[in-house]
């Protein structure tokens, strides 16, 4: 029974897997075809340029398989460069596709006025224009968006009111960090500089919603040690994402508590008189809200850990007062923002449904490419006050 759970949980991600890799096969002959093949490119470079786009497709599954049999620091850069030529394929294809909407358009205005279609000498030079403009922004989109990644991560301030918080735990200040990603490419130095931030924020509880880690603990487990530095008077506790699920997510709800740090599994605790903390698992897993919020005095302050914005829809009906959840990355490199929009209700941000609140964290690492575009990365401080 406990391998047919297994494999039921690991289904979703190899869907996401066979999907994901038809989409990199597309997405590198469609590169192919507008950067190498439109314009005509003199012969030699079409080979160099052909050979480079092959190589660099087959490199993002060759790596990760490596990276995960080889874990060690020889693969590694390998995994970096697939990764970034991952954000910046990304970028390609969606500037491409944006050049290849005005062209169509253009070319249909043109069918209406009865205009002649340009011939072959200037199509060629319309694909070879587009290909070095759109080119150019990729490239600086693409730096600029390493540098949001990989630099310093925001601190985003606010206060929350909440209902029934009591007068004496005005000011309280809860951190939220999400979607951390300690794996392949985010490690030990970096998670470091994370775990100074927050101590610089003198947090009173520290929340973590869902996708710490991609990768096993005896992998990571160096990886994730600065947490223990965490001190907060009130705890550090932990909600599941999807990405756990992947990362054997038994073991890693074994293995926190080492580092204080306390999974909430469908489950409720009381912080302080008059404020409770509960935490349900992402819809990967088993979430149960109504376990998790069985037996609560709805009078006292609750703040829930959700991973996915979607979860908030039940919060709202159960009546909870604030639920923190991420997972979206506020979209992580802009236009993909657009599509992460078609299937979770919330992007980023802080949002209202009646007396409840979700707000959603933008993240604080990476998945993927790393590279945030238009979406930076940050570490929330949320000050808590009496409604």
């Amino acid at each position: 029974m406990r391998h047919l759970l297994e494999v039921a949980r690991a289904l979703p991600f190899l869907v996401f897997l066979a999907v994901a890799l038809s989409l990199v096969a597309g997405m590198h002959y469609y590169v192919w075809a507008r950067l190498v093949r439109d314009p005509q490119l003199p012969q030699s470079a079409a080979r160099i340029a052909t050979g480079a786009i092959i190589a660099l497709g087959l490199a993002l599954p060759v790596t990760m398989a490596a990276s995960r049999l080889y874990p060690g620091a020889v693969v590694r850069p390998a995994v970096w460069l697939a990764f970034i030529w991952l954000g910046v394929g990304f970028l390609l294809v969606a500037f491409l596709g944006i050049a290849d909407a005005g062209r169509l358009t253009a070319f249909l205005l043109h069918k209406l006025r009865g205009d002649d279609a340009p011939d072959a000498s200037r199509r060629v030079l319309l694909a070879r224009s587009l290909a070095a403009g759109v080119g150019g922004v990729v490239a600086g989109l693409s730096a600029l968006g390493v540098k949001s990644a990989l630099g310093s991560v925001q601190i985003k301030e606010l206060e929350i009111r909440l209902r029934g918080l009591p007068r004496e735990l005005a000011g309280f200040r809860l951190v939220q960090i999400s979607d951390v990603h300690i794996g392949p490419l985010l490690r030990r130095d970096w998670v470091g500089h994370v775990v100074d931030r927050i101590v610089e924020l003198s947090p009173d509880l520290v929340a973590i919603t869902g996708d710490l880690v991609d990768g096993r603990v005896h992998e990571l487990e160096e990886h994730v040690e600065p947490f223990a530095r965490l001190r907060p008077k009130h705890g550090i506790y932990f909600s599941t994402g999807n990405h756990e699920y992947y990362s054997g997510v038994e073991e890693w709800l074994a293995y926190l508590p080492s580092l204080g740090i306390r999974p909430l599994r469908n489950e409720r605790v009381e912080i302080a008189p008059g404020l409770d903390l509960a935490g349900v698992e992402d819809p990967t897993g088993a979430p149960d809200m109504a376990r998790a919020l069985r037996g609560r005095d709805p009078s006292r302050a609750l703040v829930l850990l959700a991973h996915q914005p979607r979860q908030f829809s039940e919060a709202v009906a159960r009546g909870v007062s604030l639920t923190l959840s991420g997972h979206t990355h506020g979209g992580q490199i802009w236009p993909f923002s657009w599509l992460v929009a078609l299937v979770q209700p919330y992007l980023a941000g802080l949002h209202r449904r009646g007396d409840s609140q979700l707000y959603v964290s933008r993240g604080t690492g990476f998945w993927g490419p790393p590279m945030r575009v238009f979406a930076p990365a940050e570490i929330t401080l949320l000050k808590l006050q009496p409604a």
